[in-house]
C-alpha cells in the first residue's frame, strides 16, 4: 500500500464518519451537526488535494478511486451537518 492510497483511505472513512455523525444528528435534534461539518470538510480538502496531485489513474496506488470516495461523502456529510445545523437553529 502506497502512502497516497493510505492518506485517501483514511480521507474517506473519516468523511463516511462524519456521514454516519450527520446521520444520527438529523435524529437528534443537530447534536453532532459540528462534528458532521468539520469531519466532512476534513475529508472533502483531503480528497481534492489527492485528487489534484494524483499521477496517474485508478489502479496505479496513487488513491484517486479512495479520493474519489472522500470526496462524494464529505460533500454528503457536509449538506447532512447542515440540515441538522438548521434544523436545531429553527
Amino acid at each position: 500500500m502506497t502512502v497516497d492510497r493510505a492518506v485517501a483511505t483514511l480521507a474517506a472513512i473519516v468523511a463516511l464518519a462524519a456521514v454516519v455523525i450527520g446521520v444520527r444528528a438529523l435524529s437528534r435534534a443537530g447534536r453532532g451537526a459540528r462534528v458532521a461539518l468539520a469531519a466532512g470538510a476534513a475529508g472533502l480538502i483531503t480528497g481534492v488535494i489527492m485528487l489534484a496531485t494524483a499521477d496517474g489513474g485508478p489502479g496505479t496506488g496513487n488513491g484517486v478511486v479512495g479520493a474519489g470516495v472522500a470526496v462524494v461523502l464529505g460533500l454528503a456529510a457536509i449538506v447532512l451537518g447542515v440540515i441538522a445545523r438548521r434544523r436545531r437553529l429553527a
